[in-house]
């Protein structure tokens, strides 16, 4: 028996883009991935007995594009706030992005207020089980609406992550990594390697063996339980035609927009946003500058502003971004000064 998904897997052998797979490799890939997991797992607090669904997505969204170590502080604080759809709904904004913290990418917090709300207002504060019913909640993509059905309700899913995609086609293709996001094609074809059970640990198993064992960069081939039927280790691990794109970050406009926030945020912390920051301490060059423009500030937000005017004195740039954030609902502006939303 062999396990077929969609046109692409016609042919056989690594040159096929979604090779079939025989049922035997099959077995001897899902027993090793699955025996692994429950030796090797991370002892992540989102894994614990009886978490709630609702922390599990919780740690899905921030989990996104984010290492564990930098998500398990966060998460625990979030979830003592927080500790229901209900709850994160009634924050004031102001607070939940203060409380993102430094996590990245943190329109992906009022992403999950939104979620919050609807949960709360027209679920009964109760997380949907099925993929269909997450995928409608706000900001909910086909990979998190996947894992929280999985993780949360044990249904079977096709979990499709960065770590499990690198997995399946190194070990079944042969290919250093996937394409930059799943096909149809693709999804179908590890549909059909999700095992009908323990679906469960399957899921969990291959995404953590892509965090710890086969890595993007360095992968610990030598580790490998697998690395005698890997596709890839066995054509002699051959390096992609193509490089991965990467993000750049030091002079980028999303570090600028990274260092404004952290001045909102820290005037928040600091009480000094009950007003506002004065637009003019981000925009006014450096000729004009009044040192007096700080001196109403605490000195840890003081800081934070030097540290956006050192990144950029473009007042056109910086306008630019200010105005960006305010239209993405992650800062308000009133009367020529800017806070965190207050709603």
């Amino acid at each position: 028996m062999t396990h077929r998904a969609g046109s692409e897997s016609d042919s056989s052998g690594p040159s096929a883009a979604f090779p079939e797979v025989t049922e035997p490799v099959l077995r001897r890939v899902q027993d090793t991935i699955i025996a692994w997991f429950e030796e090797a797992a991370r002892d992540l607090p989102w894994r614990a007995p009886k978490t709630s669904a609702w922390a599990i997505l919780v740690s899905e969204i921030m989990s996104q594009q984010t290492p564990v170590a930098r998500v398990e502080p966060r998460w625990r604080a979030w979830m003592e706030m927080w500790p229901t759809p209900a709850d994160l709904a009634a924050a004031p904004t102001s607070e939940v992005l203060h409380a993102w913290d430094r996590l990245g990418y943190p329109r992906r917090a009022l992403r999950l207020q939104e979620a919050a709300g609807v949960i709360a207002a027209n679920l009964n504060n109760r997380v949907p089980e099925t993929t269909e019913e997450l995928e409608r909640l706000p900001g909910i993509g086909s990979y998190t609406a996947a894992a929280v059905s999985s993780f949360a309700f044990g249904r079977k899913t096709t979990v499709l992550d960065t770590n499990v995609r690198r997995v399946l086609i190194r070990l079944f293709a042969g290919r250093e990594r996937p394409t930059s996001s799943p096909t149809r094609k693709e999804t179908a074809w590890a549909a059909g390697l999700v095992p009908e059970d323990e679906h469960v640990e399957w899921n969990a198993g291959v995404m953590e063996f892509g965090a710890l064992v086969c890595t993007a960069r360095n992968p610990d081939c030598p580790a490998c339980p697998l690395q005698d039927i890997c596709t890839w280790n066995q054509l002699g691990r051959p390096a992609s035609a193509t490089k991965p794109k990467t993000q750049k970050w030091a002079g980028t406009d999303r570090q600028l927009r990274g260092a404004i926030m952290d001045v909102l945020k820290t005037a928040h912390a600091d009480r000094d946003d009950r007003d506002g920051v004065s637009l003019d301490v981000f925009t006014t060059p450096m000729t004009d500058f009044d040192p007096a423009l700080l001196d109403s500030l605490a000195e840890s937000t003081a800081a934070t502003v030097a540290r956006v005017r050192e990144l950029s004195a473009d007042r056109d740039r910086l306008s630019r971004l200010i105005s960006d954030l305010v239209t993405d609902g992650l800062a308000q502006q009133i009367d020529g000064r800017l806070a965190l939303p207050n709603r």
